[in-house]
């Protein structure tokens, strides 16, 4: 396996960005940008566009995340990520169903950026199939993904949790990195389904969560306050309570984020929910999670 790369960070750098998106509607379509409400993100989003937002942030590093199930789309990050000092690894696409998995991964760990590779997604949100992720060539694909000593990250609606906490004890061996909170609905309080399924998936050891996908979310209608962050504080305590603040992570989800807030917005978010931890569990949350789980040095 190539030797996976480590960038060194200063000591004052504060946050990582564990989940943003770069596309050039150019090189291929993004057919979950035509969905309704997504209109805006209907343009060309690079590294270039993020850099001084990171930098105005005080973010010094990001993982680049797969948007489509394309094939030709992970050696292009691979090789954004190894042009870039902000993109500290990627998380890409494969296609876990076929018979050649590993060789499919294989042939990215010798890509010439292939150490910056550190996950892989399959976008499950877009399956008929509620049981996608328990089909044997599934399981098999994710078992190919273990053994080349990568994470997988899990984006799902959230009905689907209980599949995908099925999935992560069957694979004992593979970390799943769970995207967007498990994609609840944010309302005036948390659905108790989603809070027992959190609960059901924490549980296992080889699973963590992403602060992620919701850190833009306004408050519902109804809310008590029409302003602030209070309506994400129960989501927020809740994955805190079930994961523990070394599994959990901040990812921004930028630049889909900008649907209801500017990335410099949704990284405030981060730091006031956490701002009630002790240094090194906020620390954990807004870093250190991220640089140990995705192995980013």
């Amino acid at each position: 396996m190539t030797e996976r790369v480590t960038r060194a960070h200063p000591a004052e750098a504060v946050i990582v960005d564990a989940h943003q998106h770069v596309w050039d509607l150019s090189a291929r379509p993004q057919p979950w940008l035509e969905l309704p409400g997504h209109e805006q993100l209907l343009r060309n989003y690079s590294e270039a566009d993020l850099r001084p937002l990171a930098a105005a942030a005080g973010v010094s590093a990001t993982v680049v995340v797969q948007t489509v199930t394309d094939p030709a789309e992970t050696p292009e990050l691979l090789a954004i990520a190894a042009a870039s000092e902000l993109i500290a690894g990627v998380v890409g696409w494969t296609d876990l169903e076929s018979a050649g998995v590993a060789d499919a991964l294989a042939a990215l760990d010798e890509h010439s950026s292939g150490a910056f590779l550190r996950a892989i997604r399959h976008p499950v949100l877009i399956e008929e199939d509620p049981d996608w992720l328990r089909r044997p060539a599934v399981l098999a694909g994710l078992a190919a993904v273990s053994e080349a000593g990568l994470c997988y990250d899990l984006v799902v609606p959230s009905d689907l949790l209980p599949v995908a906490a099925d999935t992560a004890a069957a694979c004992p061996g593979l970390t799943f990195v769970l995207d967007h909170l498990g994609n609840p609905v944010v309302d005036q309080r948390p659905d108790e389904l989603w809070i027992a399924h959190i609960r059901r998936l924490a549980a296992l050891p080889n699973t963590v969560c992403k602060l992620s996908g919701i850190l833009g979310e306004p408050p519902p209608p109804g809310a008590d306050s029409p302003v602030g962050l209070g309506h994400l504080v129960p989501y927020y305590e809740t994955v805190l309570a079930a994961f523990g603040p070394y599994r959990l992570m901040f990812g921004s989800d930028w630049p889909v984020c900008t649907l209801s807030a500017s990335y410099g917005q949704v990284v405030e978010a981060a730091k006031t929910l956490t701002a009630g931890l002790s240094p090194s569990e906020r620390a954990a949350v807004l870093r250190g999670t991220a640089r140990r789980v995705y192995r980013l040095g």
